[in-house]
C-alpha cells in the first residue's frame, strides 16, 4: 500500500462508481452501467492520484453529456 491518498480516492470513486452501476442497471442504460463498471474498476489499474482523478471526473461526467 503506497498511501493513504490512494486508498481514499479509490474508495470515493469506487462507491460513486457503484452507484452508476446500480442506476444504469436499474434504468437499463448502457451508459452510466459502463461509467460505473470503469469507476470501480479504475482503482485498480490505474496508480497515479492525479491521472486516477482526471478519469474519474471524465467517467463522472460522461453519462450527463452521452445519453443513449
Amino acid at each position: 500500500m503506497g498511501d493513504y491518498a490512494n486508498l481514499f480516492w479509490g474508495i470515493l470513486f469506487g462507491s460513486i462508481g457503484f452507484g452508476y452501476f446500480l442506476y444504469g442497471k436499474k434504468q437499463k442504460s448502457v451508459i452510466p452501467f459502463v461509467s460505473g463498471i470503469g469507476l470501480m474498476g479504475l482503482p485498480y489499474v490505474v496508480d497515479n492520484n492525479a491521472i486516477m482523478i482526471g478519469l474519474a471526473v471524465v467517467l463522472m461526467l460522461l453519462p450527463k453529456f452521452i445519453a443513449i
